[in-house]
């Protein structure tokens, strides 16, 4: 494929200006991100993969771009890189989203019956699948992967990992809910039917405690921390045993795994249709 090699090579030895061609080669690598068909990480066999070009053909668009007026009248001022405005979303693309504030940035993959409701942000080379929904102050970072019908709650921040290029990004697969104020970030994998409660934090550097199946997950130097499939995750705490922790009485903050999705679960999952 020569899209990739074009890439790698205007990263390693960039012009001293870009010129039309380059432009058009990035609006084409634009658009297979926008269609879907690029992917900062895929699933093979069960297991992630990272794409490395596409995410340094997202960084070459930050490289490539120069700083334009994109305000709207005079009190609604901004400023971006020209290669990554608004997505251009019609009403024939079949996603939904309420008036009040949002912005997608073009380069992500919105598919159709997702909803957005306002304020909500999502960024360059994203993939957000078939009926998602995006709440109110939610955050999808660039490169982040969001499956089918995961409902990200009122102020969840899911971090993206466009940097270091090799890093997985953060990916949530089918059927997730990910509660209010909830942040996953660092390349967390959280998988299928998994329901995070309001307020738990993911990070690669916070060990998750998994009470049913007595285990911790952590990430490693070969694999990011993973959350099972249908872990019902809370926010939790951990006591320091030594140390002038142990003399203060302090604890840490640990995510735990307190059960795993049943029907009780699904039922008050599934209010959550009325919405979409």
């Amino acid at each position: 494929m020569e899209l990739p090699n074009h890439i790698q090579q205007l990263l390693d030895q960039p012009p001293d200006e870009f010129s039309k061609e380059h432009f058009k080669l990035f609006d084409e690598f634009k658009a297979l991100l926008n269609r879907g068909e690029a992917r900062a990480a895929e699933k093979i066999d069960g297991h992630w993969r990272v794409n490395p070009w596409v995410k340094r053909g997202i960084l070459l668009g930050f490289k490539m771009g120069r700083i334009e007026n994109f305000s709207v009248g005079y009190q609604l001022r901004f400023y971006d890189k020209h290669t990554y405005p608004l997505k251009r979303i019609t009403i024939d693309d079949g996603v939904r989203i309420v008036p009040g504030g949002s912005s997608i940035r073009d380069g992500c993959y919105i598919a159709r019956g997702v909803t957005c409701m306002p304020p909500m942000f999502v960024n360059a080379g994203a993939y957000v699948d078939e009926n998602t929904m995006i709440d109110s102050h939610a955050l999808v970072g660039s490169c982040a992967q969001i499956g089918k019908r995961v409902h990200l709650s009122a102020a969840a921040q899911i971090g993206g990992v466009l940097e270091p290029i090799g890093e997985l990004p953060v990916i949530i697969e089918d059927d997730v809910l990910v509660g209010g104020n909830c942040g996953v970030y660092e390349g967390t994998i959280v998988r299928a039917r998994a329901v995070l409660a309001a307020g738990t934090i993911l990070t690669g550097g916070t060990p998750v405690y998994d009470l049913v199946r007595d285990e911790v997950y952590r990430k490693t130097a070969d694999a990011p921390l993973e959350i099972p499939a249908g872990a019902v995750v809370v926010p939790g705490s951990r006591a320091i045993t030594k140390g002038r922790g142990q003399e203060l009485g302090l604890s840490v903050y640990t995510p735990i795994i307190v059960k795993y999705r049943d029907e009780k679960t699904d039922a008050s999952v599934r209010l959550e249709d009325y919405l979409r």
